[in-house]
């Protein structure tokens, strides 16, 4: 698998941009979305209105990490 980062297309509040990402984070990324039953681009929205000063990608990143260290530790508690 490639670490070469895949450019999509997203509409955040009607404006489209667009987002590099490696693979795996936007496979991910689109499995979160899916848990919380929400579009990507809804998701992408509440990720890019939190994000600050940080580049959209860094955060979709983050958040991903974020919930993957969440997911982990729910299963050593358990």
């Amino acid at each position: 698998m490639s670490g070469r980062p895949v450019k999509h297309s997203l509409t955040l509040r009607g404006h489209r941009t667009s987002v590099s990402l490696e693979a795996l984070f936007w496979q991910e990324f689109r499995r979160i979305a899916r848990a919380r039953n929400q579009p990507i681009n809804a998701l992408a929205a509440e990720i890019d209105a939190a994000r600050g000063d940080v580049g959209l990608a860094s955060a979709i990143r983050v958040f991903v990490l974020q919930d993957l260290l969440e997911r982990l530790a729910g299963d050593t508690q358990a």
